[in-house]
């Protein structure tokens, strides 16, 4: 055993998790979410820059107004899931940095100072942390349904601003009847790794 997670959990985070597309109707508590992003948030960033930003929708209107936006195979899931939340990144993140980052606060300015460099650091520090919160909703016990097929401009509008770019909507719950999909392959260890 090359691993210090016990084989229960390597299942339930990952060998056994799966992309969920149906739901029972059990509602996913405000504390279940509180729990989940209280393990997440500790997973590395660069400069802890911590750009992800988390839209629960718990409203009928507001899940309404969501599933417009949703791409047409994507509406029914995004109707009926107990939770859709949509993760964002804030590009305006340097702004937190001096409490981040506060033995060098000076890196706000020194390195972020220009907006295109810090969409680019949130783009990629965002879906590090969106994979974590998928862990995270896996180590709850729940199931996610990841999607990035919706209109980004069109969800930015109806619930963000200018300042937080739409990264992917995530159902979350406990999975449904017929919840999976077949598995589909993965590449082997030999496909992916290299030494040089």
């Amino acid at each position: 055993m090359s691993l210090a997670l016990d084989a229960a959990a390597q299942d339930l985070l990952f060998r056994e998790a799966r992309t969920a597309n149906t739901f029972t109707d059990e509602p996913v508590t405000e504390e279940q979410v509180q729990a989940i992003y209280d393990l997440v948030k500790y997973g590395p960033t660069a400069f802890n820059n911590s750009p992800l930003r988390v839209t629960l929708v718990r409203s009928p209107e507001a899940r309404e107004r969501l599933v417009k936006h949703m791409a047409e195979g994507n509406q029914p899931k995004t109707a009926t899931a107990p939770l859709v939340a949509i993760l964002s990144v804030d590009n305006e993140f340097h702004d937190e940095l001096p409490k981040l980052f506060p033995h060098f606060p000076a890196a706000k300015d020194a390195f972020f100072s220009e907006r295109p460099v810090r969409e680019q650091a949130a783009a990629v520090n965002g879906a590090l942390q969106a994979g974590y919160f998928i862990v995270g909703v896996r180590a709850a016990g729940l199931a996610a349904g990841p999607m990035t097929g919706f209109d980004f401009a069109g969800v930015q509008k109806e619930f963000l601003d200018d300042d937080h770019t739409p990264l992917m909507v995530v159902n979350i719950g406990k999975p449904g009847e017929d919840a999976w999909f077949p598995r589909s392959p993965r590449l082997d260890y030999e496909e992916v790794v290299t030494s040089v």
